[in-house]
């Protein structure tokens, strides 16, 4: 199992649905310096799909590694700009 990259910031939005996990990453990344890593922890799934295409679609940010361990949903997003 590969080691989970080191966070700078965790964001929780266990118990919330879409759009708030995104909207929030989002807010959330805006506040990091380029190279800090964002840890966001959901217990929605769409998470998985909504994290990755957000990622892909925005410049400066990097969707390094997701993971799914007992019901929830954890991500983790590298501001590179």
């Amino acid at each position: 199992m590969s080691s989970k990259p080191t966070a700078t910031e965790t964001l929780d939005v266990k118990g919330q649905s879409c759009p708030m996990p995104i909207v929030k990453t989002k807010q959330a990344i805006d506040d990091l310096e380029a190279g800090d890593v964002l840890e966001v922890v959901a217990t929605d799934s769409g998470s998985m799909s909504d994290i990755r295409g957000w990622a892909d679609g925005t410049d400066g940010v990097e969707l390094l590694e997701q993971v799914e361990e007992d019901e929830l949903y954890i991500h983790y997003v590298e501001k590179t700009a």
